[in-house]
């Protein structure tokens, strides 16, 4: 069975638009700028812990011998239900949108944080939604059990 979600923009690419905005938005837009106390820091944790959920998430992935691409799921061999997994269904796009909220203090912008929101409203309406279709046709009874226990994000 070839299941093929058409995205229009793939969710990398979507993660470095929302990179491009904020960036653009602090140089745009200066006035919407903010300087914090430990904001460099605050930014880098956020960028690292994105990194290691994408990053345990894809070791869970290939540890299972499945697909991590989005865009052809019928590519899954395998349900993977461990590891980061157990927490949130959708850990690489939780880690994408703590590397955005990472850039919104990098860069320093408030407006930064509602192309967060729109990043995460695209990527829940038009990635997930077709992912998870996907995937029950896939596995069945299996993965609306999955569904059930674990939540979409966290």
């Amino acid at each position: 069975m070839k299941i093929r979600i058409n995205m229009l923009v793939p969710p990398p690419v979507a993660l470095l638009i929302g990179i491009a905005l904020i960036y653009a938005l602090s140089v745009k837009l200066p006035a919407t700028n903010f300087n914090l106390p430990g904001q460099a820091w605050l930014a880098g944790l956020l960028f690292v812990a994105g990194l290691g959920l994408m990053l345990a998430a894809a070791w869970a992935l290939q540890r299972a011998h499945t697909t991590i691409n989005p865009i052809w799921p019928d590519h899954a061999k395998h349900l993977v239900t461990s590891g980061i997994f157990r927490f949130s269904r959708n850990p690489i796009y939780l880690g994408d949108s703590l590397i955005l909220l990472g850039m919104v203090f990098w860069f320093g912008n408030w407006l930064g944080i509602a192309v967060v929101a729109l990043f995460l409203l695209f990527i829940d309406r038009f990635q997930i939604r077709a992912e998870e279709q996907a995937l029950s046709r896939l596995f069945g009874e299996g993965y609306r059990q999955y569904l059930s226990h674990t939540h979409r994000w966290l």
